[in-house]
């Protein structure tokens, strides 16, 4: 008997449910008990030499008489995930890591004592065979076990008839038992780890150099955000978890590393949400003398690869509509794209700073005493435009005063040379021309030191090192960062990054 875990029913029901499991369980740490007491329990000796998916591709194809006159033998191992028992003969599917396999234990061939320990065996148990392959009437691939053993007892019920958690929440705290009954989870995340290195591989085939950066920093950096702290006992001394590694990355780009990225790890102190978790995955590349629009360029290339490598085409489907990654990226200003997708407002209206707090005002939206033209413009573009561009969409040409690490333009001053890649309606990657003037780096770390000051969380430190590493001289430079969740969740159609985040943060239980 097994058990199906769901929140969503009546307290009474949920005490009986909880009441037998719990007998349940019982009965399991019985089992374990009398086999503790046979000197045999947890072995660590059997050795597993096939895998499921991988005899499936060998011999799926032979008939019933070319598997008896071959006698193949193969020794596998798995989990328990179904089981029919009968008198003389029994079946059960087993599940390893590439898929399932039926197997075959008789009191003819495996023997009747073992045969009897099989049927007390329970639906989550671990076990080993060793045997000769053959098919059933049904033409089903299955080994004949000639022996049999119970290597991990399972001591709590998986869901009712293996069809997965019913539970969401229940999904993401207890992600273990997610991958063993979900096949579609395990899945996703097996697609993650093919996509991340097509990534790597990728980036290496075009000459840049893997780097590791820091992941707790004396002054947070890289990006506006909230960073959690922490204290380092003996230095004494409050530290950061990393928001980004950017400012790091560019002090290699100033030591000569000319081309260097990093898959990392990142920290922000804010919300939870279906596209944000407090703990992420991006990816940030430098390259030195090359600059924003080329940088396009290149992150066209390398999500059309990742399309390509992970699902073996550009065009695909994303939570019921279709996505073309194949066709150029468009590329609009946040002025050109408010007025596209909201004709409406007027190019005199968006440049206009009283209006444009007036129509935040309608929103909700805090304005701050600080905020200029720029702000307010992005701010509009936040709540009007950004959830529309489905198709992948460059906003470009950012103000100077929400771009702090950004060069800026040589004939408008007033912005930068910066892009954000948005898919689906969500930001996918942010990157930019680098600034590489120290002394206007400076200026504008004041600057943010001020909005802090003022009351703003999310501004930045001011960074004296950073500072001294631009005036020994960085090359002009561009840089990107690519939301690595983010990429998942469209390339395995998830809609929320849990879904793609093996442990997400969850509230306390």
């Amino acid at each position: 008997m097994t058990m199906t875990e769901n929140t969503a029913v009546p307290s009474d029901d949920a005490a009986d449910i909880a009441k037998t499991e719990n007998h349940l369980i019982a009965e399991r740490r019985e089992k374990l008990k009398a086999w503790r007491e046979t000197g045999k329990a947890f072995p660590n000796d059997f050795s597993r030499e096939n895998l499921a998916n991988r005899l499936d591709e060998l011999y799926a194809d032979k008939t019933r008489e070319e598997l008896e006159a071959a006698q193949i033998a193969v020794k596998v191992a798995g989990r328990i995930v179904l089981k029919r028992v009968m008198g003389k003969a029994s079946f059960a599917t087993i599940q390893d890591v590439s898929g399932r396999l039926q197997v075959f234990v008789s009191n003819d061939i495996t023997g009747e004592d073992v045969h009897k320990e099989f049927k007390h065996w329970d639906i989550g148990d671990i076990v080993g065979c060793e045997g000769v392959l053959f098919k059933t009437k049904t033409n089903e691939l299955t080994v004949q076990c000639k022996q049999i053993r119970l290597l991990t007892k399972s001591l709590r019920p998986l869901p009712e008839k293996f069809h997965g958690l019913s539970d969401v929440e229940q999904k993401y705290r207890q992600r273990y038992l997610d991958l063993i009954t979900n096949e579609q989870t395990r899945h996703t995340f097996v697609a993650r780890s093919r996509m991340m290195q097509s990534i790597r591989n990728y980036m290496i085939a075009h000459g840049f150099l893997e780097v590791e950066t820091p992941m707790m920093h004396p002054i947070p950096g890289g990006a506006a955000a909230k960073p959690f702290k922490t204290h380092h006992n003996a230095l004494d001394m409050e530290l950061f978890l990393r928001i980004a590694p950017e400012l790091y990355l560019k002090r290699l780009v100033v030591g000569g590393f000319e081309k260097v990225f990093e898959v990392n790890r990142n920290f922000r102190n804010e919300g939870l949400s279906p596209r944000h978790n407090p703990e992420f995955t991006m990816m940030e590349f430098y390259e030195a003398y090359t600059e924003y629009r080329k940088l396009m360029d290149f992150t066209e290339g390398l999500l059309r690869h990742s399309a390509r490598e992970a699902l073996g085409t550009e065009t695909f489907e994303y939570q019921g509509r279709t996505l073309d990654l194949s066709e150029p990226f468009a590329r609009l200003t946040i002025v050109g794209a408010i007025h596209k997708y909201n004709p409406g407002f007027s190019f005199e209206q968006l440049n206009n700073i009283e209006w444009l707090k007036a129509k935040l005002a309608g929103y909700k939206f805090d304005i701050k005493p600080h905020m200029g033209i720029g702000s307010l413009q992005l701010a509009l573009f936040d709540e009007t435009t950004e959830a529309q561009l489905w198709e992948p969409t460059f906003i470009i040409d950012y103000p100077a005063e929400v771009s702090p690490l950004a060069r800026r333009n040589d004939t408008n001053p007033e912005i930068t040379e910066r892009f954000e890649l948005f898919i689906v309606g969500r930001e996918i990657a942010n990157g930019f021309s680098e600034l590489n003037d120290p002394e206007d780096q400076a200026a504008r770390f004041l600057e943010q030191a001020k909005a802090k000051d003022a009351g703003d969380e999310e501004a930045m430190y001011f960074d004296a090192d950073y500072v001294r590493a631009l005036e020994y001289g960085m090359p002009p430079t561009g840089g990107c960062g690519i939301g690595i969740d983010r990429l998942v969740m469209l390339l395995t159609d998830s809609a929320s990054i849990r879904d793609v985040i093996l442990f997400p943060q969850m509230r306390a239980e």
